[in-house]
């Protein structure tokens, strides 16, 4: 009698799951029947949200910008894929932060310094623990942001952290192709979230969590390099970005100058 391999369940590893897009995207693919490596630094938000009560839910808790926190988690990693004979099939670097300089003139350098240490640099240090344990034909999704397309006002700190999450996927891509590991860069337009719920401005053509999730997933999914959504929102940045830089800066002064801020206790 022939024996009858377990089909294999496809891995995924996700940072910042606990809330937001990365939440959606772990229990969009356990439903999809994935193992998913839910990744947090608070056990106490993962443990409420139940992530560790549904078949094919592991949690890592770790804070992605402390160096050694990812090291051990990498670590960690390791034991439990020799353990249950698993493989990485996909890494989702979700996690991130976004605040605001309010006055340039008075630059806040320690904001800055913490918005890229957490969007950019930690984002290394999750490369560093996570990228030797995928294996060939794998992929890996790096979060950056639309705001990639065109400056804008009090985002030096947040653009410019996502800038380099672009130009690091850009790379990366030439230098993993030998290992046959695939990069797609992701760039949502603005996203119902708890983060950007703190916003205190206008954000045009906000979609909800589960579309943005629909959006990644099919976009990792069919290998893509850039993964750009609402269409509509991240076109028009592209398009306004050839025209003469004189032309969409009063573009964006005028907006914001003719939309009232949001109350910021919403």
């Amino acid at each position: 009698m022939d024996v009858v391999k377990p089909l294999k369940i496809n891995t995924v590893l996700i940072t910042g799951a606990s809330s937001g897009i990365g939440l959606q995207l772990a229990q969009d693919y356990l439903a999809l029947g994935w193992h998913v490596i839910a990744c947090g630094r608070s056990q106490e938000r993962l443990d409420a949200l139940a992530l560790n009560e549904l078949v094919g839910a592991t949690l890592l808790i770790f804070d992605i910008s402390q160096r050694d926190q990812v090291q051990q988690a990498g670590q960690d990693l390791a034991e439990l894929l020799a353990k249950t004979d698993c493989q990485l099939d996909l890494v989702v670097l979700n996690a991130g932060s976004c605040e605001y300089i309010d006055d340039a003139k008075a630059f806040d350098d320690v904001l800055f310094e913490r918005v890229v240490h957490t969007n950019l640099i930690a984002m290394g240090y999750c490369l560093g623990a996570f990228l030797p344990l995928m294996p060939r034909g794998s992929r890996i999704g790096l979060m950056s942001s639309s705001a990639i397309y065109l400056p804008f006002p009090r985002a030096e700190a947040y653009g410019a952290s996502k800038a380099g999450v672009q130009y690091l996927a850009s790379s990366l891509s030439l230098d993993l192709a030998k290992n046959d590991i695939g990069v797609s860069l992701i760039c949502p337009g603005f996203v119902a979230t708890p983060l950007t719920a703190k916003n205190d401005f206008s954000m045009p053509m906000q979609v909800s969590v589960q579309t943005a999730s629909k959006a990644i997933r099919n976009g990792l999914k069919g290998g893509k390099r850039e993964i750009h959504f609402p269409r509509r929102f991240t076109y028009l940045l592209k398009l306004m970005s050839f025209l003469p830089a004189f032309v969409w800066q009063k573009m964006i002064a005028n907006d914001t100058q003719a939309k009232p801020l949001k109350d910021k206790s919403l």
